[in-house]
Parts: structure tokens; C-alpha cells; sequence
């Protein structure tokens, strides 16, 4: 069996492509989760040249050494939590990825850092405002509901965040004609 780590898989539809391109070169999936792929048996160098290209084509990639393949999990673990849009007001990151990743955190907030010229709060912080915005432009909630499901302590400490990452107050924000998403994937 082979084990390949993948980058940008963020999301159910991204595992489903992933499995769609192993698929396609009949190679059987023992296991596949956000980031990583088990293979039922190993695959020849041929095979995985030909995934590699596909993943490309698809904007996914191979994650080979052993810092990008920590960092995808991390990423993967941040943008999961996220959505689920059940983020107490107490969380702590550093706890959360103890838990998940059983490593010390500073030496995964050094990786981090270094090899993405941002920290790990700084990216969790972009993606809960990646994730304020949509859920804005949904109008499901109010900003109050939202600020309580991704653990912000008030509704003035999520503006404030959201106008520094921003530039705009969330009410300004729902006003704009383009609102600016990023994809997950590219915050």
C-alpha cells in the first residue's frame, strides 16, 4: 500500500475529485481523508507520475516532505473546525492541535511559520473571516449568531477583526456589489 499526501484537498467535493482521479487510473483506494490517500496496493512509479499530472490539472498537488505534509494537516484541521461552526468562545488553537496531532505546539507553529510567512493564528483568523464572509452573503444568521458560532467573545471583537483583515465592518461588507472571497485553499 502507498500512502500520498495531498495539498489544497479542502473540502468533501475536493475528496471526491481526489478519488475520482485514482479512479480513472484504476488504482483502489483502501482509505481517503482531507490531505491523504491510502492506496490498496503500491503504486508503480508510472502510476504515480500520471496522479501527479492529474492532480496539477486539477489544482491539487503532492506533498512529499515531511514539513508540507504536517502543515496540509494543520491547515486541514483549522478549515474543518471552522466549519463546522462550533468554535466555543474559550478554544484554544494550540490545545485543539495538540489534541488532533499529539506534537508540541511551538515546534508546529514553527513549521508553520516558516514555511508559509505566516503564523498559525494569523491563519486561523483569516479563515474565520473567509468563513464570516460567506456566511454573511448566506444571510442565515445574524452577526451576533455568528460571531458565537466561531468563538469570537463578542460581536465588536469579530468587526474589529473583520475590518483589520478586511478593510470594511461587516455591515459594509454585506453592502459591496463583489464581496472578495478567496477560495480556502489560497488564504
Amino acid at each position: 500500500m502507498t500512502k500520498i499526501f495531498v495539498k489544497n484537498m479542502v473540502c468533501g467535493r475536493c475528496i471526491s475529485a481526489v478519488a475520482g482521479i485514482f479512479n480513472e487510473a484504476n488504482i483502489r483506494i483502501k482509505s481517503i481523508n482531507l490531505g491523504e490517500v491510502e492506496t490498496e496496493s503500491e503504486i508503480s512509479e508510472n502510476d504515480l507520475q500520471s496522479i501527479e499530472k492529474r492532480f496539477l490539472e486539477t489544482g491539487f498537488e503532492r506533498i512529499k516532505d515531511s514539513a508540507h505534509q504536517i502543515i496540509e494537516k494543520i491547515k486541514n484541521l483549522i478549515i474543518v473546525k471552522i466549519s463546522e461552526l462550533d468554535i466555543d468562545e474559550n478554544f484554544l488553537l494550540s490545545e485543539f492541535l495538540i489534541s488532533k496531532l499529539h506534537k508540541d505546539y511551538s515546534s508546529l507553529s514553527k513549521t508553520f511559520s516558516q514555511n508559509e510567512n505566516i503564523t498559525l493564528e494569523q491563519f486561523f483568523i483569516l479563515q474565520k473571516i473567509e468563513k464570516v464572509k460567506e456566511l454573511l452573503l448566506y444571510n442565515e444568521f445574524t452577526l451576533t449568531e455568528i460571531a458565537g458560532k466561531l468563538g469570537y467573545k463578542s460581536v465588536q471583537h469579530l468587526s474589529s477583526q473583520f475590518r483589520n483583515s478586511t478593510g470594511f465592518t461587516p455591515t459594509e461588507f454585506k453592502k459591496l456589489k463583489i464581496h472578495n472571497r478567496k477560495p480556502l485553499d489560497q488564504v
